[in-house]
């Protein structure tokens, strides 16, 4: 996911040769090699931004099962959401970590800064990997078969804002495959109601996502770096993404209407709709100061506020 701080002004960056202290084909690879704190792999993962994808994957959960399943079921859900989350994440940290390093804002994450090394970081992924497929192959046939293409996904993600202004929608994409997988957990099949809200996260994704990039818009144009935020300018990105957001409302309706949920549900979902009418005030295309208040404050409260919505228009 991309970053919020102060940008700079920069020349042409080549992050492909910059050095990698990290580096295996380093000299000083094995003196130097980090020791991580659960901590560091904690911070190095976002594991704090899991509020975002979490709640909306337990709802449809939910939903799926008309209250809670098994107790075996939640938690090879949960296993999984870790497993994939943990494995995404970390691969983007050891793809990006040149330009991680050439950004001040980003140059004290976890590999730029020394504190884990490359190798440490490919050997979670390839752990969280595997918790992830065992975790669907617990689950059910149509979960595994799912969950290579959904690996994939989930790393081709990474490169995206090499070459795509639209990388916002890939992004998008990865974090709506958690309501369709568990879904798909209890059920096994995909059927049209959460097809819809993997596509309402998606929109809501990409939504805060263009407000997030604003902040880096002087180091992506220096970098080569391709965002909406580059292609339509500031206050072009931040109108299509309120456009996202009204598409994420109506989606959202579109799912409570096609999961037959009770009428608590649609409040809940006129009240998300006050949270991002709220989330849009907080930032203009003159004032940057307060992006981290509307991506992480806002968009976790309407994450959480979703799943609790949903939970009693299941119960009541």
């Amino acid at each position: 996911m991309r970053g919020v701080g102060a940008a700079t002004n920069f020349g042409p960056l080549n992050f492909e040769t910059k050095p990698d202290p990290n580096s295996m084909n380093s000299p000083h690879a094995v003196n130097s090699r980090p020791r991580p704190r659960l901590r560091d792999y904690l911070e190095l993962v976002k594991f704090s931004h899991t509020i975002f994808a979490l709640p909306f994957a337990l709802a449809a959960m939910l939903v799926a099962a008309r209250g809670l399943p098994k107790a075996a079921v939640i938690g090879w859900i949960l296993a999984a959401m870790v497993g994939a989350r943990t494995a995404a994440m970390g691969f983007n940290r050891i793809a990006d970590r040149h330009i991680d390093a050439a950004n001040p804002r980003t140059a004290n994450r976890e590999i730029p800064a020394g504190k884990v090394s490359v190798a440490q970081a490919g050997m979670l992924v390839a752990f969280s990997a595997a918790l992830f497929a065992f975790a669907a192959w617990r689950l059910n046939a149509l979960a595994f078969a799912l969950a290579g293409p959904t690996l994939a996904v989930l790393f081709f993600y990474s490169y995206c804002k090499r070459f795509t202004s639209f990388a916002h929608f890939v992004l998008g994409v990865c974090l709506g495959i958690a309501p369709a997988g568990a879904w798909v957990a209890v059920r096994g099949a995909l059927e049209a109601a959460p097809v819809v809200l993997a596509l309402a996260v998606m929109f809501w994704v990409v939504g805060f996502d263009v407000i997030y990039a604003t902040m880096d818009d002087e180091f992506d144009r220096a970098a080569g770096i391709h965002s909406l935020v580059q292609k339509l300018g500031i206050a072009r990105a931040l109108a299509a993404a309120r456009i996202f957001h009204a598409l994420f409302i109506a989606l959202l309706a579109g799912f409570g209407v096609l999961a037959r949920l009770s009428t608590i549900y649609f409040v809940g979902v006129a009240l998300i709709a006050g949270f991002l009418v709220w989330e849009h005030a907080l930032v203009n295309p003159r004032d940057l100061r307060r992006v981290n208040a509307a991506f992480f404050t806002v968009n976790g409260v309407i994450s959480v506020f979703f799943l609790l919505v949903v939970a009693l228009a299941v119960w009541l």
